[in-house]
C-alpha cells in the first residue's frame, strides 16, 4: 500500500491554497488590474508552471478568490443566524456582523468594488446569490416560524431584502466615511425589520 498518491494531493490542494490565499492578499492591497500573476506566483513560492496547472488565467484565479472570501463570509454569517438564542436577535446579530464584514478591506475590494467589473454583473450577481441568499431566506423563514413576523412570499420578500443588504454593502465601500455609512444602513434595514415585527404585547 502507498501514500504517494495521497501525499500527491495534499501538495497539489496546499498548492492551490497557497495560490488563492496570495490572490486574496494581493487583489485586496494592489486591486485585479494592478496584480500580475507573476506577482502571486511569487508570493505563494510556486512556479508559474504550477499556477496554470490550477488555474486557467488571472480570472479564473480571481474567481476562486471571490469564493474563498465569500465562503468565510458565509460561515461568519451562519454561526451567528444558526447559533443559540431568539431567532429577532440571531438575525438582528447577523445584520450586524454582516454590516461589519462590509468594512473589511478583503471584502470591500474583491467582493463588492472588483467582483462586477472582472466577473460581469451578470455572473457577479448569481455568484452573491449563490452565497448569500440562502442565509438571508434561512433567516426570514426564521422569523417566521418563531412568529415574528407574520406569513410573508418568501421567495419575493427574501429577494427584497437580499436587494437591500447587496445595496448597503455598496454604500459602505463607496463612502469616505465607512463608519458612518455602516451606522446609517444598519439603523435603516433594522428600521425596515422592525416595521414587519409583529406588535409584542
Amino acid at each position: 500500500m502507498t501514500t504517494a498518491p495521497s501525499r500527491r494531493v495534499d501538495f497539489s490542494e496546499s498548492t492551490r491554497k497557497a495560490l488563492v490565499d496570495s490572490a486574496v492578499d494581493l487583489f485586496t492591497k494592489q486591486g485585479y488590474a494592478a496584480t500580475s500573476l507573476d506577482a502571486i506566483a511569487k508570493q505563494a513560492q510556486v512556479t508559474k508552471g504550477a499556477l496554470y496547472h490550477h488555474f486557467s488565467g488571472k480570472q479564473a484565479l480571481f474567481e476562486a478568490a471571490f469564493r474563498a472570501v465569500e465562503t468565510v463570509v458565509i460561515g461568519r454569517l451562519g454561526e451567528v443566524v444558526a447559533g443559540p438564542g431568539a431567532a429577532w436577535d440571531r438575525v438582528l446579530g447577523g445584520l450586524k456582523a454582516y454590516i461589519k464584514i462590509c468594512m473589511e478591506p478583503s471584502y470591500q475590494r474583491i467582493a463588492i468594488h472588483e467582483g462586477p467589473v472582472v466577473m460581469g454583473w451578470e455572473r457577479w450577481r448569481e455568484a452573491e446569490e449563490h452565497f448569500s441568499y440562502g442565509i438571508v431566506k434561512s433567516a426570514l423563514e426564521s422569523l417566521i416560524e418563531a412568529g415574528e413576523i407574520d406569513e410573508m412570499p418568501v421567495e419575493v420578500t427574501t429577494r427584497i431584502l437580499f436587494g437591500a443588504l447587496s445595496t448597503g454593502a455598496t454604500i459602505i465601500a463607496a463612502a469616505d466615511d465607512a463608519k458612518k455609512a455602516a451606522a446609517d444602513v444598519m439603523f435603516t434595514i433594522t428600521k425596515v425589520l422592525e416595521g414587519l415585527r409583529r406588535p409584542h404585547s
